[in-house]
């Protein structure tokens, strides 16, 4: 049997958890963000008209990350700012644009979701345990650098080897290659790592068809068929709280006292 050298986690709902009311706010803080800067330029345009450009924006995102890909925040700052009026973004100023992302990126941390309450004391025991960790995280709306400030406040960024942020490497999970880029830089197989997360598709069925050993935190989706041994983790918990006693048994190594 390979010996566990390794173990990667997600971010959303993982170690981080998110509402959705905290979205809606992130998601006006943008809106209306966008709208003033434009307004000031003496563009006008309706909160709802810029809304329909946001959601553009998200629907177009995530078709490529759907297809295994993703592209850079200024890129997709850029694709909302073009569903505002076509070509627009190329039209503005360097410093109009910065300030949109600015606002963008920030949305984030002026409405931050919580860290769970286990999540410094479960990295600190994957580290006691003697593993490298890494992180992979699909971004979203939120840049990888926005994510590596709210990490550092918390204390986490300290417990990671590799951060790899999928609008960063303009990768996406489930696709094998954010996960193989990963593991080539943490110098692991994917037969020594165990991957830790919450979407069924992105953090188990990738990672798993990929080699790695799987430990799927229930009660934010659900298996579409759950005799389907292609979503079939190494093991379930509930909450990230029962992660470290997982990882010790697929490990075979003993949590201290």
């Amino acid at each position: 049997m390979t010996a566990i050298t390794t173990v990667t986690f997600d971010l959303w709902q993982t170690l981080l958890l998110d509402e959705q009311y905290l979205g809606h706010a992130r998601a006006m803080v943008r809106l209306e963000g966008a709208q003033s800067t434009l307004s000031a330029l003496g563009k006008n345009f309706g909160i709802e008209h810029i809304r329909e450009a946001y959601n553009s924006c998200f629907q177009q995102c995530r078709e490529i990350r759907d297809g295994g890909l993703d592209v850079d925040f200024r890129e997709q700052v850029s694709i909302f700012v073009n569903h505002i009026e076509p070509d627009l973004a190329d039209s503005l100023d360097r410093a109009v644009m910065d300030d949109i992302a600015h606002i963008y990126a920030d949305s984030f941390l002026t409405h931050p979701p919580p860290a769970h309450v286990q999540a410094l004391t479960v990295l600190k025991g994957v580290k006691d345990l003697g593993f490298r960790m890494g992180l992979i995280s699909n971004t979203g709306m939120t840049p990888g650098f926005t994510f590596r400030h709210y990490m550092a406040e918390r204390g986490m960024l300290e417990y990671f080897h590799t951060l790899i942020f999928s609008d960063e490497v303009k990768l996406a999970k489930p696709a094998a290659g954010i996960f193989a880029l990963t593991l080539k830089k943490l110098g692991a197989t994917p037969e020594q790592t165990i991957h830790v997360g919450d979407h069924v598709l992105n953090d188990v069925v990738g990672p798993k068809r990929h080699g790695m050993k799987t430990i799927w935190i229930s009660g934010f989706y659900e298996r579409d068929d759950p005799n389907d041994p292609a979503s079939e983790p190494d093991i379930t918990v509930s909450d990230l709280g029962e992660v470290l006693p997982a990882i010790a048994k697929l490990s075979g190594k003993s949590i201290a006292d």
